[in-house]
């Protein structure tokens, strides 16, 4: 599904009244491609810019990334330090961004080397 036809089903549904403004729309719902980025960036909640940059959304480069983790702990931190290195550039606070990298890094680190369970 493209852009324009995940906008049309939007406006579909919800003037059917299956949700309301203040209700925020699951991406799963409509089949949406993150791959498919024409039109995106303007939603702050699923696909907000700084996550829509390049050849396709970084939740799917890290999801790509984490799948051999060796346990769902690992991959939460290495996806989150991935998340922080991916968008380094686009927010206003690159160092922030970078400093929050290494502490999920430095995490995964310590747990990869026993000294947390």
């Amino acid at each position: 599904m493209n852009y324009e036809e995940f906008k049309e089903n939007y406006v579909d549904l919800k003037q059917a009244g299956f949700w309301t403004e203040d209700e925020v729309l699951p991406v799963t719902l409509c089949n949406f491609d993150p791959l498919d980025l024409e039109g995106v960036g303007d939603d702050m909640v699923n696909s907000p810019e700084h996550y829509t940059q390049g050849k396709q959304e970084a939740i799917v480069t890290i999801e790509d990334a984490i799948s051999s983790a060796p346990g769902p702990i690992t991959g939460l931190l290495q996806g989150n330090a991935l998340k922080y290195l991916i968008r380094l550039w686009s927010k206003s606070n690159a160092l922030q961004d970078a400093k929050k990298a290494r502490w999920y890094l430095d995490r995964l680190i310590a747990r990869l080397e026993g000294e947390i369970d």
